[in-house]
């Protein structure tokens, strides 16, 4: 019996031996699985050959695409590297940035109740009126084509729930990261800006998730290449590179992305959340190119400036990857292809097509605003195929309502 004892006790018990090496290996196998996805990000990270920015994103990388940090729990931590700046003069010395705060508070709107949410998905709708089938990236597979209109209705649905969830991840992480600005921005008119952007961001956190949870009833855990980069911006000390990842890429990417889904779909609720968002992100990408053109025009060292060119590339290129829809997949698709052939299969539908261009369309003439895309790296965005939209306008050229007409 004495080798009863700790189990009857009540005494803490170790696992069998067995079963603990059994849990040692399956985890073994989950990071060497997860490190063999992390593949790509390795070799963009490496071929940027920037030092400096390979060892800032090794570290959310790791908790991103190998530990799955983002997705281990219902809650988890991201460091934070920044400093609270107080400014015991209240001086307000930017007069455009004064501007723009005050269109902000003019511009406040009320998702419980400045939109619609008594309206209903038809319940008739197969689905393409949701997200219609010429976007679909599983068109081409004979694996669709041999589903039930059932089956093909629940897919829409899901994509689109997708689609949504990340939208309300970046969302969430764009609201900490303007809260974050706030304290680490040295310049008062710049504060107050922010504290407009913190309840924007909670709005469109507070729209996307009632929309998910009451009308397509399913949400999705945050993308891989999402986490990387929100880990990366909330841990990065220098307040200027979290206005460059969160105001210029970030919100860049939601304009190009809210735009482009409101173009496509032809749900009336949706098209009415996506217009409202929009009105917003513009402000804050414009707010972005305000506050750093005349710090990265006078004040900002060549070495300084290769970083932020190197890391907006990288940040450039997961933003392409959050689009792969790779939880989508693991759930109807992954028994039936490999991830590579799901990439290419996504890299090249319609769909993710239009999210492209529309996300370098806003995003590219803000570096060139910022003087960010020297001819050193323009064979970079060349390659991709978006240096074309170098000559567009930028965001502080352009209105909300421009936006929206120009999601293509």
């Amino acid at each position: 019996m004495q080798g009863l004892a700790p189990w009857i006790s009540g005494e803490p018990r170790a696992l069998p031996t067995a079963s603990r090496r059994r849990r040692q290996l399956m985890e073994i196998n989950r990071k060497v699985h997860n490190l063999i996805h992390a593949g790509p990000f390795l070799r963009n990270a490496i071929e940027s050959r920037n030092l400096q920015v390979l060892s800032s994103m090794l570290g959310p990388a790791y908790r991103g695409i190998i530990a799955q940090n983002g997705k281990a729990a219902r809650q988890s931590a991201v460091e934070c590297g920044h400093d609270a700046l107080f400014s015991w003069s209240y001086e307000r010395d930017k007069p455009e940035m004064a501007r723009l705060y005050e269109h902000a508070k003019k511009m406040q709107w009320n998702a419980a109740t400045d939109i619609d949410w008594k309206l209903q998905l038809d319940p008739d709708d197969d689905g393409t009126g949701l997200l219609p089938d010429h976007y679909l990236p599983v068109l081409p597979l004979p694996s669709w084509r041999a589903l039930t209109p059932g089956q093909k209705r629940e897919q829409r649905r899901a994509l689109l729930a997708w689609l949504l969830s990340q939208f309300l991840h970046g969302e969430q992480g764009a609201l900490f990261a303007a809260a974050q600005i706030i304290e680490a921005v040295p310049w008062m008119d710049a504060k107050l800006f922010g504290s407009t952007q913190v309840v924007d961001e909670g709005r469109h956190v507070e729209v996307f998730h009632t929309y998910l949870t009451t009308k397509l009833e399913k949400m999705y855990e945050i993308n891989d290449s999402l986490y990387v980069i929100i880990d990366s911006v909330c841990g990065e000390p220098a307040w200027d590179m979290k206005f460059l990842g969160m105001q210029i890429m970030v919100e860049g990417l939601a304009l190009g992305a809210f735009t482009s889904l409101r173009q496509a779909t032809r749900e009336p609720l949706l098209q009415s959340i996506l217009k409202s968002v929009v009105s917003d992100e513009a402000r804050h990408v414009k707010y972005g190119v305000v506050a750093l053109r005349s710090l990265y025009e006078q004040q900002i060292q060549e070495r300084e400036r290769r970083y932020r060119e190197d890391w907006v590339w990288e940040v450039a290129l997961q933003m392409r990857n959050r689009f792969l829809a790779h939880e989508f997949y693991d759930e109807y698709y992954g028994h039936l292809m490999s991830r590579r052939r799901w990439d290419q299969l996504v890299l090249g539908s319609p769909l993710m097509s239009l999210f492209r261009r529309a996300m370098f369309k806003r995003i590219v003439p803000n570096l060139v605003k910022l003087g960010l895309l020297s001819d050193r790296v323009k064979p970079r965005y060349a390659a991709l195929g978006v240096l074309e939209f170098q000559d567009a306008k930028a965001a502080t050229e352009l209105t909300a309502e421009e936006m929206l007409s120009e999601a293509s």
